[in-house]
Order: C-alpha cells, then structure tokens, then sequence
C-alpha cells in the first residue's frame, strides 16, 4: 500500500459515513411523519371521569389522630374517542385528605371500554382506625364541627390503548375528584353526632368533574 492510498480510503470512509447519516435523518423523518399523521387520524383523548355521588356511611374522628370512614362512591368513565379503546387494567379508589391517605385501596376489576362507551363504578373506600398527622386531625375535628368536610377521590391505574389490531404498552393513570362532605344544616349537631359514630347516613349527589393525567 502506497501512501497514495491513504487518502482515498479516508475519502471512502467519510462518503460512508455521511449516507449513513443520510439514511438515519430520512428514518427518522418518516417516522415522525407516520406518528403525527397517525395522531391526526385518530385524534387521541383521554377518558373523562365523573364523581356522580357520594354516601357516608361512617366517619368517626372522635379518637384524637385516629380516623374511621366507610364511604360509598360512584364514578363514571367516558372514553371519547371514535377509533379508540381503553383497557383498564388497574384502578385503585382511595380517598385523601390535605395529602394524607385516610382510606385503603380498593380495586376495581379490569375492563375494556369500547369507542364513546360510558362505564360507571361503584366501589367502597373505607379505614379503620386509620393514624391521622396531629396538624390534619385537628383540621379535621374544625371541619367536622363546622359541617363540611373537603376530600380528594383519587384513582391510580394502569391503562392500554387499542387501535384496531394493535394494543399499546401500559400507561400510568392519575384522577382526581374532589368532593365536599357536607352535612345538613337543619340538623347540624344530631348530624355530626350521627356520622360520627356511623349511626346515621350522609347521601351527596355531586356530578363533579375529575382532572385526569396519562
């Protein structure tokens, strides 16, 4: 090999490296291009949930930093895509209260929800005895007595998509439903007395939109 050669296998090395660059911006082009003309052909949404009601059937914060609560939820789930599906296939109901989990986790079968299909749950959420931070027990006893109590209804899921043949990987599912408990007036003190100590029965309809996160 003479040191004419040099140069020309240099000259060969960089024409192959520059159509490989060529070829991989072309690849990459394409692919952007199929994903955007897929996303404007079907135009993804996600689903929107509903907290339609709320019953109370214990709520027991008479025991200082301890909570007890058995509440009766209903949510609805819309899926508002016309060439998409949903398959939910985790959802965990618990409920919060200033950023502490108050309830334990209760899990609703898995399902697929078809294009514009509607589906409504109807789960319980409920603790024992549950320890409550010292600064959240002593809100809690104000609002208690005050008669209205705020809680976040929360759901965390994993979810799929479904576009004809082809199924998506998992997908982490966050919604949050704020709901105000709120006892009668009328009878204000009987009320707190009999929510308290699960004797009585507190029956909210809501229709509250959820914030969903994917």
């Amino acid at each position: 090999m003479t040191s004419d050669d040099c140069p020309k296998h240099y000259g060969e090395g960089r024409s192959t490296f520059r159509r490989l660059c060529a070829g991989l911006l072309v690849f990459n082009f394409v692919l952007l291009f199929i994903i955007l003309l897929v996303w404007a052909i079907l135009r993804p949404h996600k689903p929107r949930f509903v907290l339609q009601d709320v019953t109370v059937y214990a709520f027991n914060a008479s025991v200082p930093n301890f909570l007890t609560t058995n509440i009766h939820v209903t949510i609805s789930s819309r899926n508002p895509n016309h060439r998409i599906g949903v398959y939910y296939d985790k959802l965990d109901v618990y409920a919060i209260y200033r950023n502490q989990q108050i309830t334990l986790r209760s899990s609703i079968p898995p399902s697929y929800q078809g294009h514009k299909e509607v589906d409504v749950w109807s789960p319980f959420i409920y603790g024992t005895a549950v320890p409550v931070a010292p600064f959240n027990s002593m809100t809690l006893t104000q609002e208690q007595a005050a008669g209205t109590i705020f809680l976040m209804v929360k759901i965390d899921g994993r979810v799929r998509w479904k576009v004809g043949t082809f199924t998506s990987g998992r997908y982490h599912l966050y919604v949050k439903c704020p709901a105000y408990i709120i006892f009668p007036k009328s009878t204000a003190t009987s009320a707190q007395e009999s929510a308290a100590s699960g004797d009585g029965i507190v029956k909210l309809q809501m229709v509250q939109k959820c914030s969903v996160a994917v």
